[in-house]
């Protein structure tokens, strides 16, 4: 079955989008069929995946408001098995245009429905936000991937959220956990990013990976190329990391579906 991935925090800066993207190609190049869907009105995951402006209609604002098929929104990448549904200009003004909308927390989900099966792994990249366009993409999800840099507001936020998605699986979607808690851009030359860690990892244990991102200056530079961090520089700090996280991943899912 697909599994959709929900990649959040409300926070911005914390390496969600960097995520969005080399997770989704950690995936890729492990050998699944995966989609990575910009949610994000800023369009970083669309860029950084190597989508001109042409190329961006139609997209996601198009599968939500217009009613475009979803088939018709997806885009092949350079990376064989991903591929990519992408943020346009109208994704904007969507929070606005949801509003008025009829079962207006349910048209994500309602929009890959009809692509899901050309899948294993569906990878939704969230703004930096709890608007609407956060609320689909958890109504859509099954698990949240919560991106959390090693820093002194990180655990206040991460309550934040995890209040959010209580509320979120109380009202609309049963389904949704908090499935991994990744420690971005770590540091461990500084004290804080050790206590961070250690303290995260006591208050919510198995749920963080054991993988950590570190800061690397190739992830910051391959975005400007339109290039995962695979294409653009494979040998670095951070390909590694993303191919351990996709691989650590794999492995728990392996073990939660063994009886």
């Amino acid at each position: 079955m697909t599994k959709v991935l929900a990649v959040a925090n409300q926070k911005g800066g914390v390496g969600k989008t960097t995520t969005s993207v080399n997770f989704a190609a950690g995936l890729a190049l492990s050998r699944r069929r995966v989609l990575l869907v910009d949610m994000d009105p800023q369009g970083n995951s669309t860029s950084g995946i190597g989508l001109g402006p042409d190329e961006r209609t139609p997209g996601i604002y198009e599968a939500l408001i217009a009613h475009v098929p979803m088939s018709e929104v997806i885009r092949e990448t350079s990376t064989g098995k991903l591929h990519v549904a992408p943020s346009g200009p109208g994704l904007i003004g969507a929070e606005v245009e949801l509003v008025d909308l009829p079962d207006r927390n349910d048209l994500l989900h309602r929009a890959l429905k009809s692509v899901k099966d050309r899948f294993d792994y569906i990878v939704i990249d969230c703004p930096p936000s709890l608007g609407l366009l956060t609320v689909n993409a958890m109504c859509a999800a099954d698990e949240l991937v919560v991106t959390l840099q090693a820093e002194y507001y990180a655990l206040e936020g991460l309550s934040a959220l995890t209040r959010t998605v209580d509320a979120i699986r109380e009202a609309y979607n049963p389904r949704l956990i908090i499935g991994g808690i990744l420690l971005t851009m770590m540091d461990r030359r500084t004290n804080l990013a050790n206590q961070v860690e250690a303290e995260v990892r006591t208050h919510f244990g198995d749920r963080v990976f054991s993988t950590v991102i570190p800061r690397n200056v190739r992830l910051s530079e391959a975005p400007s190329f339109g290039q995962t961090i695979f294409r653009y520089d494979i040998k670095s700090s951070g390909a590694e990391a993303y191919l351990a996280l996709a691989r650590e991943f794999l492995k728990r899912e392996k073990a939660t579906d063994t009886p």
